[in-house]
């Protein structure tokens, strides 16, 4: 069950894109995943339990803000037209660009 939790939450932060969402987002899991094995190293007691988490959480927010995509490039200019012509109907076209 904890891994179908831990799966539901890392397909949910998937799509995350600016870097704030993401450090959110490795927060969250790397706050479960450190408390998971902060609480089996040991024995389940709080106290490993939660630094385990905390750790997790400080590791997972900054990986995850410092592993954000660069956004696309801008698309280009639109082509202009360097001559006109007239279609079948006499509207003007572009038939050459430059």
């Amino acid at each position: 069950m904890k891994k179908l939790m831990v799966l539901a939450l890392a397909l949910a932060l998937g799509g995350c894109y600016t870097p704030q969402d993401r450090a959110v987002g490795g927060a969250a899991i790397g706050g479960v995943t450190g408390a998971t094995i902060g609480a089996l190293a040991s024995n389940g007691r709080a106290g490993g339990t939660l630094a385990g988490a905390a750790l997790g959480a400080a590791t997972g927010a900054v990986l995850g803000a410092a592993t954000t995509p660069p956004p696309p490039p801008p698309p280009p200019p639109p082509p202009r037209c360097a001559r006109w012509g007239r279609d079948y109907y006499g509207e003007p076209i572009c038939i050459a660009f430059y």
